[in-house]
């Protein structure tokens, strides 16, 4: 969504809600249209549905002349997007897997959670490190970071992890002004919490 407000392609795509479970029986329309049971899915005329929000994003990009700043086409700047995108990504989807194993019924498993926990605290710590250079532009792999912030600003409320990230704080406080951005607020849209609050706190040691 936030691709599709820097292009200006909003407008263009039609929303359509869909849940997905983490956890059971999949959704069986989500499933029907990607079979890995995730969202979003995009569709298109001529194409089968795109899964994956990189993919998503690629596609996107490639329908707009302004679509090179969010991707370059090639060189070291197209690698560092797409390692930042990779590594966005890689936080939201830990961040999601480890939520899923401290919510089973028997609390999870200690060494599963505890490795999660380790790869969520060093994505942090290279990110604290970039955050200089997430300032140089605005691409796809600033927004996936951005959509991981957002994962820990929703899931985790209580985690500070602004007070211990405070470079990276900067960063997201300022690009957070920008008007994809402030069009897209975080919203609940579940008429109770999804699951209990998880402990997640980066002032531990």
């Amino acid at each position: 969504m936030i691709v599709l407000h820097e292009l200006g392609l909003a407008d263009q795509v039609t929303l359509v809600r869909t849940v997905a479970t983490p956890r059971g029986t999949p959704n069986p329309v989500i499933l029907s249209e990607n079979p890995l049971g995730k969202i979003p899915v995009l569709f298109v005329d001529g194409l089968p549905p795109l899964f994956d929000s990189a993919v998503i994003a690629e596609y996107l990009v490639g329908l707009a002349r302004e679509g090179m700043r969010l991707l370059p086409a090639a060189g070291p700047e197209r690698f560092a997007q797409l390692r930042w995108q990779a590594l966005g990504d890689g936080l939201t989807d830990n961040l999601l897997l480890w939520r899923i194993e401290r919510q089973s019924a028997s609390g999870g498993d200690l060494e599963t959670i505890l490795s999660y926990r380790a790869k969520v605290y060093a994505a942090m710590r290279v990110l604290e490190a970039e955050a200089p250079r997430l300032r140089e532009s605005f691409g796809v792999g600033q927004i996936a970071i951005l959509c991981a912030l957002g994962q820990l600003d929703f899931r985790f409320a209580q985690c500070g992890w602004r007070a211990a990230h405070p470079t990276l704080a900067q960063w997201e406080a300022d690009v957070a002004k920008r008007p994809s951005l402030e069009a897209l607020p975080i919203v609940n849209d579940q008429e109770a919490d999804a699951g209990p609050h998880m402990h997640l706190n980066f002032g531990e040691d």
